[in-house]
């Protein structure tokens, strides 16, 4: 078995359903009883309703004050850019602004120093996406974090899909932990 770092990426879509969103805050407050660091990006929807839930976190902002939030973690460096424009098919096609979006999620997939992957990730999308293999332009600006996490081997639990939840208390309980 091993063992994990206790971290955990919680993202996904503004338009969240509010059933989704209460159990992604239910979900962040077990896993911070058990010590965990959440890592999201400060965005309406999932990314509140994790943040919400969670004592110990790390969110990344595209800039300073994106959404209202006060997080210090805000910085977006060129090698961020760079691992996120390997993982948007139409990188060159993107404002700057929606690139540095899309560059916050590489630190909630890989953390500050881009090097610390996370143990897994739980998110909601429309299209129910798990990797790379299943992305569709409905799965929106959360498909860079989950393409980069499917690149990693990170498991992707969404609870668009209705195993989802069941798959992440197995993970978990395989690891020792309870959700």
């Amino acid at each position: 078995m091993t063992y994990l770092k206790r971290i955990y990426t919680g993202i996904g879509s503004r338009e969240t359903p509010g059933d989704v969103l209460e159990k992604m805050t239910e979900i962040a407050q077990t896993l911070s009883i058990q010590s965990f660091v959440l890592r999201s990006g400060g965005a309406d929807g999932a990314d509140k309703a994790f943040e919400d839930g969670a004592l110990k976190k790390e969110i990344y902002l595209p800039w300073p004050g994106f959404n209202g939030n006060q997080s210090k973690l805000s910085v977006i460096s060129e090698k961020a850019k760079k691992i996120a424009a390997e993982h948007h098919p139409a990188w060159n096609k993107l404002k700057e602004s929606i690139q540095k979006l899309h560059a916050r999620n590489t630190y909630q997939i890989l953390g500050y120093d881009l090097v610390l992957p996370t143990d897994f990730v739980v998110c909601w999308t429309p299209d129910g996406c798990e990797s790379h293999k299943t992305r569709t332009f409905k799965t929106g600006g959360t498909g860079t974090a989950i393409s980069l996490a499917s690149n990693f081997n990170i498991p992707v639990f969404n609870l668009k899909n209705e195993d989802a939840y069941r798959r992440l208390k197995k993970f978990l309980k395989d690891h020792e932990i309870s959700l």
